[in-house]
């Protein structure tokens, strides 16, 4: 990958970057559920990604994002912290990334540029997954949250468009 010394700079970085990240959330009205979490905790959400950009654009796996995005979408759900909310705070971690790479790198050569431009593509490849398996974290941690009287209205729905039969009572026993 050419954007590999771009990749190191922004790990170097990581610290720095995940302060002002965790300022410009905290700050941000778009992003007010997140005042409900300690400021220490979203500042090492973002460092984690940052400190290892290397190993999430180029070891980990679709499973690998799936299963760490979904875990963060079903515990922002936990936390209260809105689904539009969760989805604008990666929108604003890679935006946050992508200005500081506009910032400091300066391509001198046209493959320099190349690598800036592979690794924009990379990081958005990335946010766009992680977006999605955040929005499938909410989803998939709401499910077993369906009130039963709701599972009843579903089920009497199905029932009364034919999509479902009609459920037989329980029968009594000889011991009722």
């Amino acid at each position: 990958m050419l954007g590999m010394k771009l990749v190191r700079l922004i790990e170097a970085h990581s610290e720095a970057l995940s302060r002002g990240l965790m300022e410009q959330i905290r700050k941000s009205e778009r992003t007010s559920d997140f005042r409900k979490i300690p400021p220490t905790d979203l500042r090492l959400a973002a460092a984690e990604v940052y400190r290892n950009l290397e190993e999430w654009l180029l070891q980990k796996t679709e499973r690998d994002i799936a299963n760490r995005f979904r875990a963060i979408g079903a515990r922002r759900l936990a936390e209260g912290i809105g689904l539009h909310q969760a989805v604008w705070a990666l929108m604003l971690t890679r935006d946050y990334l992508l200005r500081f790479l506009r910032r400091e790198a300066f391509a001198d050569n046209i493959v320099e540029l190349h690598g800036e431009l592979e690794l924009q593509q990379m990081l958005n490849q990335f946010f766009d997954r992680a977006v999605y398996y955040v929005i499938l974290g909410y989803d998939e941690a709401q499910q077993p949250c369906v009130p039963k009287s709701d599972l009843r209205r579903i089920q009497e729905l199905a029932v009364s468009i034919g999509l479902m039969p009609e459920p037989t009572p329980p029968t009594k026993t000889l011991q009722d």
